[in-house]
């Protein structure tokens, strides 16, 4: 199940793909844009960056909402609307009210996302003590040529790919058959939990490992606390993907923003006349933005922009885990393309 090479063939439809060549094989993957990975730039860059920037995703409302500041000025201008006793003071109350709201959710969105990370450094952490202890226990001179040995350690390879695209709602087993060896797959193929069937097959091997002599009933114990705690790991990432943030408290988010930038126009018009569009396209930048960054942080196993690059975690426990394993030629690392890291 070694890497030796990757290249890129012709897009699949509705969704970009590469191939892995495994041992003589073509085995194909998708590949999936997400995280931006760039150098923090310049003042003056930071102002024309739209790579990274949430702007594309809001280019709709935002044009929507000046187009009706541009009208609402022409009119105010042309002297065919006043705003009457309409000020900026009640707009400044909403704002201010619209912003605490907006902000207590970016933090619960963001705790969501810090916590899958957590939660995937801790996969990581046990994936490489397993790989360390099952070469030990086994005392395989040469590792890498042992069967055993590289069975197991192929497996625990295969656990965060097969993670990463039941997370993705994704073909788990075009995801671990790069990393397996055939008769792993044809007991695999079908299962709906690819993650908790690698578990198994990893648990009973340990097991016959420990009543074959190799190791003792606490040593045993020891792996089974390991692989315990790789299924608490997929346990709570499978419970921030399925539990997302009440619907209702973000409708309510939405439609407020909403309405707030629509009036808003009316509200400023008397006071800055012209620059009204200006003013309005700031702060509906600011209040339509913060709204899509918490929807992308709030599913951060996702493909957007700022959700988690799994395929690239993914690829780091696998190069570590082969090289400990004493294999030569190794995977390369996944890479940030155009600032993006799968």
């Amino acid at each position: 199940g070694a890497i030796i090479s990757a290249r890129l063939p012709a897009a699949w439809p509705g969704r970009a793909h590469g191939i892995r060549r495994i041992v003589g094989r073509d085995v194909p993957f998708p590949i999936c844009l997400s995280m931006i990975v760039r150098p923090r730039p310049s003042a003056l860059a930071l102002l024309f960056i739209l790579r990274g920037s949430i702007i594309p995703h809001i280019a709709g409302k935002l044009g929507f909402i000046v187009a009706i500041a541009f009208v609402v000025a022409g009119l105010y201008a042309g002297g065919h609307f006043s705003p009457g006793h309409l000020g900026a003071v009640p707009f400044s109350l909403f704002g201010l009210a619209l912003s605490v709201f907006l902000g207590f959710r970016n933090n619960v969105c963001y705790d969501r996302w810090w916590e899958a990370r957590k939660q995937w450094g801790e996969l990581t952490m046990q994936l490489r003590a397993l790989s360390r202890e099952t070469q030990v226990l086994w005392n395989a001179e040469r590792p890498v040529q042992d069967p055993a040995v590289r069975r197991q350690v192929q497996r625990l390879i295969a656990l965060p790919h097969a993670l990463t695209a039941r997370l993705r709602d994704q073909d788990g087993e075009a995801a671990i058959a790069p990393w397996l060896g055939e008769d792993d797959m044809k007991v695999l193929r079908g299962r709906m939990n690819l993650p908790e069937a690698l578990l198994m097959l990893l648990n009973r091997d340990f097991r016959a490992g420990q009543q074959a002599g190799r190791f003792t009933e606490g040593v045993y114990q020891g792996l089974m606390q390991r692989l315990g705690a790789c299924a608490d790991v997929q346990a709570a990432c499978e419970r921030i993907k399925h539990t997302p943030t009440p619907f209702a408290y973000s409708l309510l988010l939405h439609r407020t923003a909403w309405i707030f930038c629509l009036l808003l126009p009316f509200g400023l018009v008397g006071t800055l006349g012209l620059l009204t569009p200006l003013a309005v396209a700031i702060i509906a930048y600011t209040f339509f933005g913060l709204d899509a960054l918490g929807d992308e942080l709030e599913e951060p196993f996702g493909l957007a922009d700022n959700d988690l690059p799994l395929y690239a975690l993914s690829r780091d426990v696998a190069i570590d885990l082969l090289e400990g394993l004493g294999q030569r030629e190794l995977p390369e690392p996944l890479g940030a393309r155009a600032y993006r890291l799968d």
